[in-house]
């Protein structure tokens, strides 16, 4: 039991330390392919949306990786 509980912890650190680096990637600089207006935004908002970005990196990764460079 103690080794499945071990490889689930290991599996579950992989999946955050992931989704903090693309989070960092994505909050300063993907975001704006999604959302033009992320460029005005502040950094401490950006920190702030930095802890749902990790949580959610794979929706968010495929819908960067799917959308084509907005300009404006």
């Amino acid at each position: 039991m103690i080794i499945a509980i071990n490889i689930f912890l290991g599996v579950l650190a992989i999946y955050f330390l992931i989704g903090f680096l693309f989070g960092l990637y994505f909050v300063f600089i993907g975001a704006t392919k999604i959302d033009p207006l992320m460029k005005e935004t502040k950094k401490k908002v950006r920190v702030l949306l930095l802890a749902g970005v990790i949580v959610t990196w794979p929706f968010l990764m495929k819908k960067l990786f799917n959308t084509k460079k907005v300009s404006l």
